[in-house]
């Protein structure tokens, strides 16, 4: 609700008749940055965010393959 009005401020103020290009230019460029850091932050965070394996070790884990695509049995289960 606050982004909204906010938005609506930046909006109302930009269609002043007051409001030269520069103004505009000015606030195109500090916000194009900002989405630029952000991406750039997003991509670091994303490429050092630890991944899981993509096999499970059965020996770690005790897990067996089933042999009906992505599901796991656990090895010695008493159920049939």
């Amino acid at each position: 609700m606050e982004q909204d009005f906010k938005l609506r401020q930046l909006k109302d103020a930009i269609e002043h008749p007051m409001c030269s290009r520069e103004d505009v230019h000015t606030i195109f460029l500090a916000l194009q940055k900002q989405n630029f850091i952000l991406a750039n932050c997003l991509t670091n965070l994303l490429k050092k965010w630890p991944k899981p394996p993509m096999k499970p070790d059965p020996n770690i884990t005790g897990l067996a393959q089933s042999k009906f695509g992505i599901l796991y049995v656990i090895r010695n289960s008493t159920s049939t």
